[in-house]
């Protein structure tokens, strides 16, 4: 198999190294507060049979790979929820199984393998929480130096997290936008790579894993897949999976994917329907996809378009809802962002096909930020001294 670069705007093709993030062309025209222009995707030239590894699908040779186990997360059969909804063939890809206990852990993979080929030992970006700690941690395994620009409203388990992996973290008087560009002008002045969301093609290519492992554990490829979206790289990578399956052959669509935004940050959303990206201040429970600006999005507006995908927004009070829902009824503990893909199957079930094989993807633990998850249930202030009291 080879592989290359090729910008998402202008189709420009370009040599995998680690000089060259985004098309030196199209970002030449960036606008300000305005995603991303001229994202770089890995393009694979070569065939593959059913029975591939996905490392076969990597443009990182498989020797560079830290010594972490990320990826090859379950797929749920959640029995109640089947029997609740009628949706017979419901799935949960649950990614926070992976080391960090969050799905970032794909790119981080991905981006360390590079980083170790190249010899760059030192590794910078901005993060809500998730992508630092998963950078940190998988940068641990390998023995490289992450330095973390984490927002000031960022949960402290996922800065604890971070910090516990050695990383450096920066704490930023700012939201995560902020945090995204004084990621970049310190990787400016420092060197070593950037593992920013969307703007380091590997976080796109190693976010792809997913849809590969979904067609090994399926058999196929689902026919609807629910993905929460903040920056809009998870739904790239979605995307690019699938795409890589159907250019190899193996399958002959692409699923309907259907994209979830909280209602308080849905920039990506309201593009979807209006074509326009609008900077807007954005806050809401589910921290992980909580972003003004979103960095994929142009790139992600565009697959959307292409392979006939929607977005939808849930509020606060959804993903809250959806989240206890999903714990009390299979047991799996998501955090808000996680929930929000479920949320959104809840409101849109009823225009689905029971009989279709539908996966929800969740992509981090609940326990990463638990103040959040105490809002949508009561907990017990009162201390009893006997069980008499409660009986």
């Amino acid at each position: 198999m080879e592989f290359n670069y090729r910008c998402s705007v202008c189709n420009a093709t370009y040599d995998i190294v680690p000089e060259i993030m985004v098309c030196p062309d199209c970002s030449a025209q960036q606008r300000k507060d305005q995603p991303l222009n001229g994202i770089l995707e890995v393009e694979l030239h070569g065939s593959i049979e059913p029975g591939f590894k996905i490392s076969d699908l990597l443009c990182v040779e498989s020797q560079y790979f830290p010594a972490i186990p990320v990826g090859n997360t379950p797929l749920w059969k959640p029995v109640n929820i089947r029997k609740r909804t009628g949706f017979r063939n419901l799935f949960i890809k649950d990614d926070s199984s992976n080391p960090t206990s969050s799905f970032k852990d794909r790119a981080s993979f991905l981006v360390s393998a590079s980083a170790c080929k190249f010899g760059i030992h030192d590794i910078t970006l901005a993060s809500t929480g998730n992508a630092g700690s998963s950078m940190a941690g998988v940068g641990a395994a390998a023995g490289q130096n992450v330095t973390l620009f984490l927002p000031e409203a960022a949960p402290a388990a996922k800065l604890v997290q971070a910090l516990q992996y050695g990383a450096k973290v920066y704490r930023v008087s700012g939201n995560y936008d902020l945090a995204y560009e004084m990621s970049l002008e310190f990787s400016r002045i420092k060197g070593g790579i950037n593992r920013n969301t969307a703007y380091n093609p590997l976080t796109i290519e190693g976010k792809k894993t997913v849809s590969l492992e979904l067609f090994k554990q399926l058999g196929k490829a689902p026919d609807v897949l629910f993905v929460s979206v903040g920056d809009g790289c998870i739904l790239a990578g979605v995307y690019k999976g699938f795409r890589d399956l159907r250019k190899m052959g193996l399958i002959s669509s692409i699923p309907k994917i259907i994209g979830v935004q909280a209602r308080t940050s849905d920039a990506l959303s309201r593009a979807f329907h209006t074509g326009i990206f609008e900077n807007r201040p954005t806050s809401t429970v589910a921290d992980s996809i909580c972003v003004d600006v979103p960095r994929n999005g142009i790139h992600a507006l565009d697959l959307l378009n292409r392979f006939d995908g929607e977005m939808m927004t849930v509020s606060d009070q959804e993903i809250l809802s959806a989240q206890a829902a999903l714990a009390g009824s299979t047991g799996l503990f998501t955090e808000p962002a996680g929930a929000a893909s479920y949320a959104g199957f809840l409101q849109r079930a009823h225009g689905l096909d029971p009989d279709k094989t539908v996966v929800i993807l969740t992509t981090g633990n609940g326990l990463k930020d638990s103040v959040s998850a105490a809002l949508a249930v009561e907990v017990p202030e009162k201390t009893i001294h006997s069980v008499e009291e409660i009986l």
